[in-house]
């Protein structure tokens, strides 16, 4: 199995390997090279232009592309020639939960909404238990757009599924129809994280809306611009990879992937793959796990209520270890 060990941060490797294919993006930051009105950083990007060229920019002439106006024609196709794909490394995952919370705070959500659960799994009482995070799949045969009446429910051509909260009108046909429990309704929206000073996007889904549903959408306005989605980005054991398989290439920002063999040679699977919905999420089994399930609880006591009713925690329990 191939790796590259990339020293660069995560950024630059998806600036080059995701904006290259967003020729909007290349072209608005070429146009505003000419200005001599801002000093520049130091900090060197390489971009393709749309005839072909790669460029070499200071990042600060860079126009952010999620600050330009996304048109919803825009939204609901996606970004041109992608189709993202995200890797779970099982073996890699302590609980850290900083993955949850990133994507909290970015997408302006309460503590107790979650776009990603960790769930604790343990198979049978022989085998050893292991940690499950769980976003949404992006479903190439998704049944939440099947049943969604107005819309508002979309597949892009990129493979990010998205909800549009202008077009919701809370029925949650979607939520009963999701086989894997990833939506959930907002009843109320109270959050510390206000960003309603930005106007409402479904690649951002801030603001929220009361009364729709929401979901993990791939943080599809951070990868307009090259980077890793919130989670991948903020896990301090890089369990998450995420790229593109069209260009079969995965990372999670420090080791760098062929996809299509990552997935062959760790056997790699998509959850319940029985029901035909065709995830854009694989898992990599938890063999030779690299952290104990105890580390688990260490930062996060109220996992010993949340997880209780799976066995091996109350066995912990009482071996004092957690």
């Amino acid at each position: 199995m191939e790796n590259t060990n990339n020293n660069n941060s995560r950024r630059k490797f998806l600036k080059l390997g995701l904006i290259s294919g967003v020729s909007v993006a290349a072209s608005a930051t070429l146009a505003s090279c000419s200005s001599d009105e801002k000093l520049e950083s130091g900090e060197k990007m390489r971009l393709l232009t749309p005839d072909g060229k790669i460029v070499e920019v200071d990042a600060v002439h860079l126009n952010k592309y999620p600050e330009a106006i996304i048109t919803p024609k825009e939204s609901r196709e996606g970004i041109p020639n992608k189709k993202f794909v995200m890797v779970i490394d099982l073996a890699k995952c302590s609980n850290a939960r900083a993955c949850v919370e990133n994507c909290q705070k970015a997408h302006d959500l309460d503590p107790h909404q979650e776009f990603l659960k960790i769930q604790l799994i343990q198979n049978n009482e022989n085998t050893e238990p292991y940690w499950f995070p769980k976003p949404c799949y992006h479903c190439d045969e998704p049944p939440c757009v099947t049943v969604c009446p107005t819309g508002a429910t979309y597949k892009r051509d990129d493979s990010i599924v998205l909800i549009d909260n202008n077009r919701c009108i809370g029925c949650k046909f979607c939520v009963t129809s999701c086989p894997y429990s990833a939506r959930q309704f907002n009843w109320g929206h109270k959050a510390s994280f206000d960003r309603k000073d930005i106007p409402y996007s479904p690649e951002t889904s801030v603001p929220g809306a009361e009364g729709t549903v929401i979901k993990c959408d791939f943080c599809p306005d951070l990868l307009r611009q090259g980077e890793l989605p919130h989670c991948a980005k903020a896990c301090p054991n890089g369990v998450i990879y995420f790229g593109d398989k069209n260009e079969d290439i995965v990372t999670n920002g420090v080791d760098t992937y062929q996809f299509s063999k990552l997935i062959n040679d760790r056997g790699g699977y998509r959850h319940m793959e029985s029901l035909g919905t065709k995830p854009n999420v694989y898992y990599l089994p938890p063999v030779e796990k690299e952290y104990p399930l105890e580390r688990g609880f260490e930062d996060y006591p109220e996992g010993k209520e949340r997880y209780k009713d799976v066995p091996i925690v109350n066995k912990l329990k009482d071996q004092g270890k957690i």
